[in-house]
């Protein structure tokens, strides 16, 4: 009976060794598996599909994910914009609207457009929470999901025979 050369491993060793590389190769893709997540972390946050997986996994590794965000999710309750009749030359705002998103999300920007008797705009601005939460606020940064609000908030009449206004959220 002939013996294998030194340099040749035997049975048991050569399955060991194969079992070491494809447990090395499944580390490492699991590894590269989570630097993609990692770097795509906003995308998947953002998927309602997954969101509920990712917040169980971060509640358990204590880590954040980024606020929701769904600005169609905002439902207009009410609006309206009127000019004082002691204030002249200031129009206000006032607005009320509901988060019907499945997760909290910030205090949406506000695009206000007023346009004339004719639908021929007279002034497009685009309001921040800052714009138009009062200073001091003791309000939350978030809306829970089916919170109302109301907000109100004054502005200059960008000119004279304002009568028609656009609110949308983004």
């Amino acid at each position: 009976m002939s013996r294998a050369p030194s340099f040749v491993l035997a049975g048991s060793a050569t399955a060991n060794r194969q079992r070491g590389e494809w447990l090395a190769a499944a580390v490492l893709v699991l590894v590269l598996l989570a630097q993609l997540g990692w770097l795509q972390r906003d995308r998947l946050a953002a998927s309602a599909q997954l969101r509920p997986l990712l917040e169980a996994a971060c509640g358990a590794l204590g880590c954040t994910l980024p606020a929701w965000r769904e600005p169609a999710a905002f439902t207009l309750l009410s609006r309206d914009v009127i000019a004082p009749p002691d204030r002249p030359g200031v129009l206000r705002v006032q607005a009320s609207f509901r988060n019907d998103a499945h997760w909290p999300q910030p205090w949406p920007a506000l695009r206000l457009t007023l346009s004339d008797l004719n639908g021929r705009t007279l002034g497009t601005r685009r309001f921040q929470p800052h714009d138009y939460l009062p200073a001091g606020n003791a309000r939350s940064a978030r809306i829970a999901p089916g919170q109302a609000s109301q907000i109100a908030f004054d502005i200059a009449e960008p000119a004279a025979g304002v009568v028609g206004f656009d609110f949308r959220f983004e």
